[in-house]
């Protein structure tokens, strides 16, 4: 047996902000993926895998969804792992995947992709999957397995209004571009997670929160979707600096001369990747090939052009 593919996200604009109603915007990427797979293998991956699938099945056990875990344990004990490319802790959507391929496989009465989506629909299964991916990061906005769920773009207005959404197509030969970075290094969330609402009970970085990172990061959506890149860039150099002044402890130590060189000479701008702490950073540039130039001798993918 093997299921269908579910994908890694990106999580292009709102990590943290979201936790306090910034908009938001996740687009899929289709250039990891995994799928939950039945088959005779003697690798150290696919037993880590099972043990991680059984610990899973315990926490569903637990909580308030309507799954089908007879089935699931059965196909546990015959050895089902989770058969990924997506690599973990790297702010992909690893844990993601997996809870949006096990309520694919297992839910009673689940929310089809093929249905109409109302935002009522979405919320539900934002819901869901929150509580199911909390399994792995203590807390989960749901997001993550929702993106990989339904393998398009999704806005997020607020907490409570959620959509999914067109991007502007994009230009095969543009000079402008996405791209990731590669830390060489996991991180893992619920340590980050735990920093950041530690900050939250500090009203001068609550203030800042709202007046300077959750405006910066709406300006980013909004011009992103319009396709308006002189504010996008405008705005994402803005935001990388919040982002280097308020949030170092998410950066690895070793890119902060890198994170301010970029902010410094406009060649690129970055920016944190889900929770941060390791894994990807994320990037914009105006002209990519100047980019490449100044990150010469780092590991660059490039996700999409402007």
């Amino acid at each position: 047996m093997k299921g269908p593919l579910f994908y890694s996200k990106i999580l292009l604009f709102g990590e943290y902000g979201i936790i306090e109603d910034s908009k938001g915007l996740s687009i899929p990427y289709n250039f990891f993926n995994g799928a939950l797979k039945i088959a005779d293998s003697s690798c150290e991956e696919s037993k880590k895998s099972n043990l991680i699938l059984s610990q899973f099945s315990a926490y569903l056990k637990t909580i308030d969804i309507d799954l089908d875990l007879n089935s699931f344990d059965n196909h546990i004990k015959k050895g089902m792992y989770f058969d990924s490319s997506i690599p973990k802790g790297y702010g992909v959507g690893s844990s993601g995947a997996l809870v949006a391929a096990v309520y694919e496989k297992y839910a009673n009465n689940k929310i089809t992709v093929l249905e109409n989506l109302t935002r009522e629909k979405l919320l539900v299964l934002k819901a869901i999957f929150s509580k199911m991916e909390s399994f792995f990061h203590g807390k989960s906005s749901g997001l993550d397995p929702l993106n990989s769920y339904l393998s398009i773009p999704i806005l997020i207005k607020s907490k409570n209004d959620i959509n999914v959404t067109g991007i502007p197509s994009q230009k095969s030969n543009g000079s402008g571009a996405v791209f990731l970075l590669d830390s060489g290094q996991t991180g893992s969330t619920a340590p980050m997670v735990n920093i950041f609402m530690e900050k939250m009970k500090k009203e001068g970085f609550r203030n800042m929160l709202n007046s300077q990172f959750i405006k910066h990061t709406n300006i980013c959506v909004d011009s992103f979707l319009n396709g308006d890149l002189h504010n996008l860039f405008k705005s994402t150099k803005k935001l990388s600096q919040v982002v280097f002044e308020n949030f170092k402890p998410m950066i690895p130590k070793e890119f902060h001369d890198l994170w301010k060189s970029g902010i410094d000479n406009g060649s690129y701008f970055l920016k944190l990747c889900g929770s941060g702490g390791g894994g990807y950073i994320l990037g914009f540039a105006p002209d990519i090939e100047e980019a490449k130039k100044d990150l010469a001798g780092y590991h660059l993918e490039v996700v999409y052009h402007f």
